[in-house]
């Protein structure tokens, strides 16, 4: 399963010269700002250096952009706990419970507790990258377009059931999210909910969306307040806190394991990755606890089960990269474009004639950990001062950033537009108990989900018994159901058992 001799070959690559290792700091802390300012995604920042990656190696360029990427998920993770702004979609789940540890006073801890879990995430993943690279991606080859609709049906409902007893409503949220999604021209050329105007052909623009949604309605809420932390003693930026969070974070392994398997697998198929990875682990989390109605109040272990599964996440998406040649979301599709650049194209035959680049990779990403704390611990004082900033201040800082990084990815006002109206429904949605996530969610995987529904109707010919010859379409089936009416059927089992008991 491992090859020995190109694992020696690779770490003597990575040794013989310090050449390598010098862009590895500077990627590290482009992925930690453009992570941690809302508005601005980890592909973005991998996609405005790539050229750069044309004066190194191949090896270098893997370096540098993997860098990247290992800063901005852990970058992403600043905002949603202080601001309670997701820097990306997969640092969703981590505002769940860092952001109420944020307003009372624990956003040191929370900062700790998220470093500490991307750090080890980061670690595992790649472990598990280089015992397991091949098996992974042939697992991966095996699902088809039925299995990856009814993965987001099931992501959808494991979503929902975070609203407890208004399940319906988070339900009917992330439903009417799917269908936002789908607005524009499908891959057949039909309009869907386009209402004649040409700016939606292309459909809504989802981080515009996104940033509404969470950032803008968030801050007309917090209109009315001073600080988002009242007590002025606790928005101190305290180095000490940090580390009793960074140590407080490992009180949680099996949180962390369960959240760096999921990272690692449900990362490694293509076009879901972290967006999902760590609603799920925030989901199955809740769902173990013994107090699961402390999630969403500033329970440590969401954030624990959040950050793992995020970090996993890009160990996951790199295992279908070289392994396959598919890139898994934004930021591998532009590791694509450098594996290209370089006249290499990814797969089994590369895998099988670069083991040792293959290698070198994975375990320059184990020496990337080391930079991640370090600069983590960093810069965290530093980006942990925006709690000290007065909301007259912030509120209006934050939404001209979203506002012109929205206008900066559309490139018109459709942009702006789109985080104004996205705004007035989460605030909408906020205030009558609907999930602001499931929305999110749906909206994000609305044109994933229906491109995976048409290719399986291509291929089935509209014939549904296709489905009863896919095991795994079924099993997911199954765990659907358990998702949606397993705690009813459980009450049912126990009634009996208790009334014998009585007995």
């Amino acid at each position: 399963m491992i090859d020995f001799a190109a694992s020696a070959a690779a770490l003597s690559m990575l040794l013989s010269s310090f050449t390598p290792w010098m862009i590895v700091v500077p990627g590290i802390i482009i992925g930690l700002i453009f992570g941690a300012t809302p508005g601005l995604q980890i592909s973005m920042a991998m996609a405005i250096f790539l050229p750069m990656t044309l004066y190194m190696d191949f090896l270098q360029a893997m370096l540098f952009l993997t860098a990247i990427f290992t800063g901005g998920s852990f970058g992403s993770g600043i905002p949603a706990i202080l601001m309670n702004i997701p820097g990306t979609s997969s640092a969703i789940a981590t505002a769940f419970d860092g952001y109420p540890m944020a307003k009372q006073g624990k956003h040191n801890q929370a900062l700790g507790i998220a470093l500490a879990s991307s750090v080890f995430g980061v670690l595992v993943g790649y472990l598990i990258l280089f015992m397991m690279i091949q098996p992974i991606s042939l697992m991966v080859l095996k699902l088809g377009p039925s299995e990856m609709f009814m993965v987001i049906l099931w992501g959808m409902t494991l979503i929902a059931s975070l609203r407890g007893e208004y399940m319906l409503k988070g339900l009917i949220a992330g439903f009417v999210g799917l269908l936002i999604g789908t607005i524009g021209f499908n891959e057949i050329g039909m309009a869907r909910g386009t209402l004649g105007s040409f700016y939606l052909f292309d459909g809504i623009p989802v981080i515009p969306a996104m940033m509404g949604m969470f950032a803008a309605s968030e801050l007309f809420r917090l209109a009315n307040k001073q600080y988002i932390v009242d007590n002025k003693a606790s928005r101190n930026v305290d180095l000490r806190k940090i580390f009793a969070g960074f140590k407080m974070a490992f009180q949680s392994p099996m949180v962390m394991l369960r959240g760096c398997l999921i990272g690692v697998f449900v990362g490694a198929v293509p076009g879901v990755g972290s967006s999902v990875s760590n609603l799920l682990s925030y989901v199955e989390t809740k769902r173990r606890d013994s107090d699961p109605d402390s999630f969403g109040k500033g329970n440590p272990k969401g954030i624990v089960a959040s950050e793992s599964a995020n970090s996993t996440s890009e160990a996951g998406s790199m295992a279908t990269l070289l392994a396959l040649g598919i890139p898994g979301g934004g930021a591998t599709a532009v590791m694509l474009a450098a594996f290209a650049m370089h006249n290499i194209t990814g797969g089994p035959q590369f895998i099988r004639e670069q083991t040792d680049i293959v290698y070198a990779i994975i375990f320059a990403n184990f020496a990337q950990v080391f930079f991640l704390m370090i600069l983590g611990l960093l810069f965290i004082p530093l980006l942990a001062n925006i709690i000290k900033v007065p909301m007259r201040y912030l509120i209006p800082t934050v939404l001209v950033l979203a506002v012109m990084g929205s206008f900066g990815l559309t490139g018109n006002f459709v942009g702006p537009f789109t985080v104004l109206a996205f705004a007035i429904i989460g605030w909408l949605m906020r205030r009558y108990g609907y999930s602001v996530p499931a929305a999110v969610i749906g909206i994000l995987l609305g044109a994933m989900a229906e491109k995976a529904l048409l290719h399986t109707y291509q291929i089935s010919g509209g014939d549904i018994s296709y489905v009863l010859e896919r095991p795994a379409t079924l099993a997911i089936i199954a765990l659907l159901l358990l998702s949606l009416f397993g705690r009813h059927l459980l009450a049912l089992i126990r009634r009996p058992v208790k009334a014998q008991l009585n007995e």
